[in-house]
């Protein structure tokens, strides 16, 4: 008796073994790995970057308060060097007063498979931005875009009245998809021959015929 209760019980686990192993045999098997660090006044973090469909590098982001720059770059697996650092200025960026005090945090996050975002939010300000990483013109380097700009709270005045936020200035980013501007080439100059001047056709004068006497 005890043996044909373990007949099914066997054939049960085989086929839920089996119905895990097609479940995740189905799924990518990608591995997305960020991190976040801090130093005095620069603030580092990781994500993955595509530049294109087939080619995925590691993004590296610093944020330098002294400069108050946003900084981006890859590392370029060929060449294994960093590739020239794109930057975006945040006092430009999130309406930053000179001299007011700011504090800044950041974050990277899965976005899609191969891609991640860069969260940025400043306390004072309660200005909230997502960014993220992009093939520079003709493939060249790498370009920061922005997705969002927004306020994670309500703004209000001295007496407590709602402010209308300042919407930040659209980032100056090269489309690389865009054509070269179509340049005409010069025309060459040419003389001008004037024609030869043809007389006019003669006209014949009438014949008279004098009277027959």
């Amino acid at each position: 008796m005890k043996r044909t209760y373990l007949i099914p019980t066997f054939a049960a686990g085989l086929a839920l073994g089996f119905a895990t192993a097609c479940h995740f045999a189905g799924k990518p098997n990608t591995v997305e790995a960020s991190g976040t660090d801090r130093h005095q006044d620069y603030v580092m973090a990781t994500g993955a970057v595509s530049l294109n469909a087939r080619t995925q590098l590691d993004g590296l982001w610093m944020l330098d308060y002294r400069a108050g720059k946003l900084l981006g770059s890859c590392v370029d697996k060929t060449q294994g060097k960093m590739m020239p650092w794109a930057e975006v200025d945040l006092v430009n960026e999130f309406q930053v007063a000179p001299k007011q005090d700011v504090h800044f945090m950041m974050t990277s996050g899965y976005l899609a498979p191969g891609q991640s975002a860069l969260y940025v939010a400043e306390t004072v300000t309660g200005k909230f931005g997502v960014y993220t990483m992009a093939a520079g013109p003709n493939g060249q380097g790498v370009i920061i875009r922005r997705h969002d700009l927004t306020n994670f709270r309500k703004l209000v005045d001295a007496s407590g009245q709602p402010v209308t936020p300042i919407e930040a200035p659209p980032m100056q980013v090269p489309n690389p998809m865009a054509a070269p501007p179509m340049v005409a080439p010069p025309m060459a100059a040419t003389t001008v021959v004037p024609s030869p001047t043809v007389p006019a056709p003669m006209t014949p004068a009438p014949l008279v015929v004098p009277p027959i006497k």
